[in-house]
């Protein structure tokens, strides 16, 4: 028996708007300014992305005084503090913020809320920078919940004016187990009103949900950083499938598709196409037979660049990149 009769692509997968729209950032930024161009932290959670750029003239920092005066400078898809925004104001850089727009949608309700007094509880993940984003938008009064347990232990100077955030990539069931609990305490807490975990995030694991239990395993392709991608290989997971997220097609293993006859693909929102080519192609080798896509969202979402970014004598057609 073949190891693997058929592949099924989750449908959607891959790039979002808000990663489009941050490498389209970088890659005109080049094409206009010429290299180098500075990159606060890695634009998206992506290796192939990041070394593609590389290559093409961007430099990736994480530490402003790391970027000569003058220079032009893209804060990440991710969002950065207010300390950063205002540090690189002063340090002279010629900016452009990549923050997507989703993110940014965080921030303002955060700045918002915080002048009419309330303190905040952020669920999200310790260290991401999307998170370090968020909260650095204000010196004191948010707190993050990494968990259920967390939930217990935060102690807001008052709890009259309390209101919940939420990284965009987190996985759509734990954020909402962790708000119950932040309700079941904090009964007045005020939510969202749409969900901040973005609609590309929630696309994307919906669809694993669909193509987990029509298949023996699930692949992820994505960078070990990304926080969508690890949620991805977890949806599978849980629903009892075997699932592996990889970087690239050179990480997957024979033994992982032995005796398996039907293998799901997906990939994560800052993932290319291309590695998802690339890791069908291995499949292949490995004795899969055919390729189809499920049904699925078409997703039509496109977020405008930021001013200063035209490129002379081109009319309205994007850069086409890493499709």
């Amino acid at each position: 028996m073949p190891m693997s009769q058929e592949i099924v692509l989750a449908e959607p997968r891959g790039f979002c708007a808000g990663v489009d729209r941050a490498i389209e950032i970088v890659e005109r930024a080049l094409t206009k300014f010429g290299r180098p161009i500075y990159v606060r932290h890695e634009i998206v959670h992506n290796t192939y992305v990041v070394n593609d750029l590389k290559a093409k003239g961007a430099i990736f920092i994480e530490e402003l005084s790391d970027v000569p005066a003058g220079a032009t400078l893209v804060f990440s898809a991710h969002g950065v503090s207010k300390a950063i925004q205002d540090e690189a104001k002063q340090r002279g850089f010629h900016i452009f913020d990549a923050t997507c727009p989703l993110v940014t949608k965080v921030h303002v309700e955060v700045a918002k809320l915080h002048r009419e007094g309330f303190e905040f509880i952020m669920i999200g993940h310790k260290g991401h920078p999307e998170v370090e984003g968020t909260m650095g938008q204000l010196e004191s009064g948010i707190h993050l919940v990494e968990d259920v347990a967390d939930v217990s232990r935060v102690s807001p100077a008052q709890t009259a004016k309390l209101a919940v955030v939420t990284q965009t990539t987190l996985s759509v069931d734990d954020a909402a187990e962790i708000l119950n609990a932040v309700k079941a305490r904090f009964p007045q807490v005020r939510e969202p009103k749409q969900q901040d975990i973005c609609y590309a995030t929630q696309n994307r694991q919906d669809a694993v949900k669909l193509l987990s239990p029509q298949v023996d395993i699930v692949i992820v392709v994505g960078s070990p950083t990304s926080s969508n991608s690890n949620r991805l290989r977890e949806v599978a997971i849980k629903l009892g499938t075997a699932s592996y997220m990889v970087d690239n097609a050179d990480e997957l293993q024979a033994e992982w598709f032995e005796g398996k006859r039907r293998v799901g693909l997906t990939a994560g929102a800052s993932a290319p196409e291309i590695l998802v080519r690339q890791v069908i192609e291995r499949i292949k080798a490995l004795g899969a037979i055919s390729v189809r896509t499920m049904d699925g969202l078409t997703e039509t979402i496109k977020f405008p660049l930021p001013k200063g970014l035209k490129i002379d004598g081109e009319d309205a057609a994007p850069l086409q990149h890493l499709r």
